[in-house]
């Protein structure tokens, strides 16, 4: 992936734009989910458009605080771009009969907890930090979830929608690698431990309690879909390789933390890493959900409405 021209990706972005009436949602194909598929692919798929609107908050956060006008108005588009994306998972759930009426599926409660912790703290975040983190998840989302998404469903429809997607997806981590070796461009150690200072900002600390469980209960659920695990090693080391491609990339302490966090979290034999965080998923699945706070009122601009 080669170093992009921020000026010209911006131009492109706003010429590849699409809205969920450029897609035939009633065509043939629907009937080509199984049964044995649809109970699990209800659940990721709900999951899936959680993951997309959770990234639309976060590019929302960055749009505010990027450091030139172009990537201002870039994360703009992108955050409009992942509120797309989870409205067409929406009307893939609707014509596979996997909506009830208007009902947006509810979050499971990880992704309830990151929801909340966003919508509290993402905006007082470092930009550097959201822009180490995004291109990760976009990553896992374009190179792991999509793409398995797409060899087990039949359906044409659903390979429309998600053409568009993951040229969407492209772009962004095009940007996010690039924006990345910028953050890193010629810091010096004092530069270096700035950047690390934030980890222990209790708000920070908030929310990697919360982001960590939920990266292993979307591994995983995945994994339960029967996504083999060597795609998501392949993903990691995508991360790796991309983000650490030039010394400006390797020089940001923020993609050592992620890429290093990320192997963790593929390798289920250290459980020095992984009992503790199943602990906290267990946890948190005990929490009755009257307990959990309302759902922001942004995710009601969720809709599968092919208007959107």
């Amino acid at each position: 992936m080669a170093k992009i021209d921020l000026d010209k990706m911006l131009e492109k972005v706003k010429a590849t734009q699409w809205s969920l009436a450029d897609i035939d949602w009633d065509a043939p194909g629907a009937e080509l989910i199984t049964y044995e598929q649809w109970p699990k692919l209800k659940d990721f798929m709900a999951d899936l458009m959680w993951i997309e609107h959770v990234g639309a908050r976060a590019f929302a956060a960055m749009s505010r605080k990027a450091p030139t006008e172009t990537l201002r108005q870039m994360y703009s588009y992108f955050h409009a771009e992942e509120q797309r994306h989870a409205n067409a998972e929406m009307a893939l759930m609707k014509r596979w009969g996997m909506l009830e009426g208007d009902v947006i599926p509810e979050p499971n409660v990880n992704l309830r907890l990151v929801i909340e912790w966003l919508d509290r703290y993402a905006d007082d975040m470092p930009f550097y930090i959201l822009g180490a983190v995004i291109p990760m998840l976009e990553i896992a989302l374009d190179g792991a979830l999509c793409t398995f998404l797409l060899e087990t469903v039949a359906d044409p429809v659903c390979h429309q929608a998600f053409e568009r997607i993951n040229d969407d997806e492209s772009r962004h981590l095009g940007v996010g690698f690039t924006v990345m070796e910028m953050q890193g461009h010629n810091k010096t150690t004092i530069g270096i431990i700035k950047m690390i200072a934030p980890i222990v900002d209790p708000r920070l600390l908030l929310g990697i309690a919360s982001y960590v469980p939920l990266l292993n209960k979307m591994r995983d659920n995945i994994m339960d879909m029967g996504l083999p695990e060597e795609k998501l090693y392949a993903a990691m080391r995508k991360f790796e390789k991309i983000g650490g491609r030039t010394a400006d990339g390797r020089r940001n302490p923020w993609y050592q933390i992620i890429q290093t966090h990320g192997k963790f979290v593929v390798n289920r034999s250290n459980r020095f890493y992984h009992a503790p965080v199943d602990a906290a998923v267990k946890l948190t699945g005990l929490i009755p959900r009257r307990m959990l706070p309302a759902v922001p009122s942004w995710v009601k601009e969720l809709t599968w409405q092919p208007t959107a």
